[in-house]
């Protein structure tokens, strides 16, 4: 600290969630709690049950999961810390839906306190009771969600302005008074007593808003009806074919949304869609003068690291936009006089991904595809990137798994799922509704109601659920007894520090606990299995 003092509770245990990777190349997800938790595997492993890592994921190399088993890994192992307090740096970036709707439900149940960094409203929204405002070098906090914070920041400026403007209203009057009856004899002792009135009026103080963000795209040249096709197209790697049969039509004007789970091949449809990775079969056909660029974490790291701001503008824009054109894109994505000079190498991964933007956006194409453009941006930024982007006349063609950014962008969703692209019928909201479902275990039937009647039920037996309950109430029975002997472990291990009680006894009465919690947890394991098939 430069100064001030930290309080801390007496049993305080801060459990901190970093966005950088913490394992090795061949470390598997078991080898990781292993080294890092404090609590026995299991023990962290049932914690995050709602997390819902099938168990031979924890035996695959970190490094070869999706960012969402990767962190749902992350928080099992902070689990297994024992936290009463996480500290949580966006946890949500790179995560597909699915695995952000767990954290949301995970969050939710959790007892202890955290502090979340995210971009995420909707998480926020579903997530938090208390909002701190970093602004102005100040910290503030306000009760209530994402909503009732920008509620009461609205309300509260309207109030210091008001206030402000009614003290203005009577400063002027009283200079009026002190000017006009200042010099009479029989005047003058109001004039005085009025000055000093005004010397103890409460001065309001408007703290500086922040420079926001006010992305300006050009617009396109005019193109055909017809922005791309692609017929019967396969797209992969070598000889994996991830995406099979692919058949799609896009419209001048379509503002597109590609959903799915990560690993499902969203970011291999939009490289086969940019030309980037040629069909391995099938056609892919672009319109008449229809020229496309595509923003992605790739081409953030492409950035010439001695260039300035102002160099790389000019590299992408060169013929299609003026000087004037590129210090306005310079100056909407918040690069000051005095920043557009700045290397590349010193900016922040805010800045990179900005400056990045700003390069595609430059380029007056008549198809813009973005690859999670939301990931390392501010509320404020993405906020108006929303909003330019509503106003873009061309095609847009979007991954992100901002709910909030998809809703307010698309108007058509495609569908990555099984190597499939399929138009969605319903609306992105009925999608993720379809989709909370299924992850809480209903049944999400979207056969036709005839349908339905003429299938056989082939539900589970009909004891399962007297078998479930029976599994279960054995596993809660397990775990308290468990838990009542790691007490008793803990009560002797001080006594003992303490130098009372027959060593020998006592220490033999620890073996005997251990021992007995080594049986409870390979029955705990066993009955978790027998779970596992009676629900699957």
């Amino acid at each position: 600290l430069d100064n001030g003092d930290i309080i801390r509770a007496k049993r305080l245990r801060i459990g901190y969630l970093s966005q950088h990777d913490l394992w090795t190349e061949t470390e598997t997800g078991n080898d990781y709690l292993e080294r890092i938790c404090t609590l026995p595997v299991w023990h962290a492993k049932s914690l995050g049950s709602d997390l819902q890592i099938p168990e031979e994921i924890y035996d695959k190399p970190i490094v070869s999961l999706s960012g969402g088993y990767r962190m749902r890994i992350k928080l099992v192992g902070l689990l297994g810390t024992d936290p009463n307090l996480m500290m949580l740096d966006e946890p949500t970036n790179y995560l597909d839906l699915e695995t952000t709707i767990l954290l949301e439900k995970f969050l939710q149940n959790y007892e202890g306190a955290f502090l979340l960094i995210s971009h995420d409203r909707e998480v926020l929204r579903r997530t938090t009771d208390h909002i701190l405002e970093v602004e102005s070098g100040e910290i503030i906090k306000f009760s209530g969600n994402i909503d009732d914070y920008f509620e009461q920041k609205e309300l509260l400026q309207a109030q210091l302005a008001a206030t402000a403007a009614g003290q203005a209203k009577k400063r002027e009057a009283v200079m009026d008074f002190v000017a006009k009856f200042g010099a009479k004899a029989s005047k003058a002792k109001q004039a005085q007593s009025r000055m000093k009135q005004l010397e103890k009026m409460e001065v309001i103080e408007f703290k500086p808003v922040p420079v926001r963000a006010a992305i300006r795209i050009p617009q396109p040249e005019h193109v055909g009806k017809v922005v791309l096709k692609l017929q019967n197209c396969d797209f992969g790697y070598g000889e994996r074919t991830v995406l099979e049969d692919v058949n799609m039509e896009i419209q001048r004007g379509d503002h597109v949304a590609v959903i799915g789970l990560n690993g499902a091949g969203k970011s291999t449809l939009l490289k086969g869609i940019a030309g980037t990775l040629p069909p391995q079969k099938g056609k892919r056909e672009l319109g008449y003068q229809v020229e496309l660029a595509i923003f992605n974490q790739h081409v953030i790291e492409q950035l010439d690291p001695n260039h300035t701001v102002l160099d790389s503008l000019r590299e992408v824009a060169k013929y299609t936009a003026t000087e004037q054109e590129i210090r306005q894109m310079a100056g909407s994505l918040l690069f000051k006089t005095e920043q557009v000079t700045k290397k590349v190498k010193v900016l922040s991964g805010g800045e990179k991904s900005r400056l990045s933007l700003g390069r595609i956006l430059l380029q007056k194409v008549s198809c813009i595809l973005l690859d999670e453009p939301t990931n390392h941006l501010d509320f404020e930024t993405v906020e108006t990137l929303m909003q330019a982007l509503n106003g873009y006349k061309g095609t847009l063609i979007v991954v992100s798994h901002d709910r909030g950014f998809i809703r307010r962008v698309s108007k058509k969703i495609l569908e990555v799922s099984k190597g499939e692209v399929l138009v969605y019928p319903g609306t992105y909201d009925e999608y993720v509704w379809s989709l909370q479902k299924r992850l809480a275990n209903e049944d999400v039937n979207e056969e036709s109601e005839p349908e339905r009647k003429k299938k056989p039920k082939d539900d589970k037996k009909p004891d399962s659920k007297k078998q479930l309950k029976a599994l279960e109430k054995k596993m809660e029975s397990a775990q308290a007894e468990i838990t009542k002997l790691e007490a008793e472990i803990s009560e002797m291990n001080q006594k003992l520090m303490d130098g009372h009680g027959n060593v020998t006894e006592m220490t033999a009465h620890m073996a005997r606990n251990a021992k007995a919690i080594e049986a409870l947890e390979a029955e705990w394991l066993q009955l978790s299995t027998e779970k596992e098939k009676l629900t699957s």
